[in-house]
């Protein structure tokens, strides 16, 4: 197997894990008294845990390092609590309040975020393109709330929030920690957000009723923790080590791909055309700002020019 396609591999199967636990999630939350912050509270406890363990093991000296830089700490602790904890949070909490499929999907937003923050900040006009995927997204997120309807809402207010917040905190988790990222391993930054977090979160799981599960409910359980996101994590940022950050982008799309599959197949859930068309939209949006448009037109011009001479 070839380098790119190890990659392309490692990819796939960490977007198609990350896409089957909101499945999951949906899952538990359809027929147990599981609250969001329950499962957020058990998934970073445990999933911290075990990547702050693997990391130690890696590297011991970047984690202290981490810890005992203050600046760096500060940052940490920032990402913590605006990025993983709010982007888990969120997210959850717009599964729980409409279904994985949506929640996936409004998440892809970021993009358009993330747009808008560096506009602002550098106080530029977007490129063409990026004024294009913006339009697309936005028209993307008018199919799916409205369903092509402006008198009616295809998903309540309650729902529309939390994903917009998923995806404002999705936008954040991926513009914060990037200096922490240039200096220390993922993992290491990862782990430690996911820890901190959930142990901030662990009051949760006294104060909250123990859900009443069956084996299978608590399988899932341990298959978002694991599979979802330790696995999910190691093996998606693994992935650019043999490919690149743009290709690895665009085949995150199945993510989406793959909890509206099993949300559909499994779990009963009713797609309308609009919704599969704003859903679409909304991804490409991604896929746009993922493709190397430099690289692109820089082998356009060589090749017009090869064509004239």
């Amino acid at each position: 197997m070839t380098k790119s396609n190890k990659g392309i591999l490692l990819a796939i199967c960490g977007a198609s894990l990350w896409g089957a636990s909101g499945a999951g999630a949906q899952l538990i939350f359809s027929h147990t008294s599981m609250t969001a912050s329950w499962l957020v509270a058990v998934r970073l406890i445990f999933a911290g845990l075990i990547m702050t363990a693997i990391g130690l093991v890696r590297n011991p000296g970047q984690t202290k390092g981490l810890l005992t830089n203050r600046g760096d700490l500060g940052i940490l602790i920032a990402f913590t609590f605006l990025g993983m904890l709010n982007s888990q949070f969120t997210y959850m909490k717009a599964v729980q309040t409409s279904n994985a499929p949506t929640a996936t999907v409004i998440q892809y937003l970021q993009p358009v975020l993330i747009i808008v923050w560096f506009t602002l900040r550098n106080r530029a006009w977007p490129r063409r393109l990026d004024i294009l995927s913006i339009t697309i997204a936005l028209v993307g997120t008018f199919f799916l709330v409205t369903g092509g309807h402006l008198n009616s809402l295809s998903l309540t207010p309650i729902a529309l929030f939390w994903g917009l917040m998923c995806a404002l905190a999705a936008a954040i988790y991926t513009v914060l920690p990037q200096g922490l990222l240039s200096r220390y391993d993922t993992l290491t930054v990862c782990g430690l957000g996911m820890l901190i977090g959930g142990i901030c979160m662990s009051p949760v799981l006294v104060l909250t009723p123990l859900p009443n599960m069956t084996a299978f409910d608590w399988g899932t359980l341990v298959y978002i923790v694991i599979f979802g996101t330790i696995l999910a994590y190691t093996l998606f940022l693994s992935s650019i080590n043999y490919i690149s950050p743009a290709v690895t982008g665009m085949l995150s799309a199945f993510e989406p791909l793959v909890a509206t599959t099993l949300a559909v197949a499994f779990l009963g859930t009713k797609l309308t055309a609009a919704s599969v068309l704003g859903s679409l939209l909304i991804i490409l949006c991604t896929l746009i700002q993922s493709l190397p448009l430099k690289r692109i037109l820089d082998l356009l011009h060589l090749a017009s020019t090869n064509h004239n001479l």
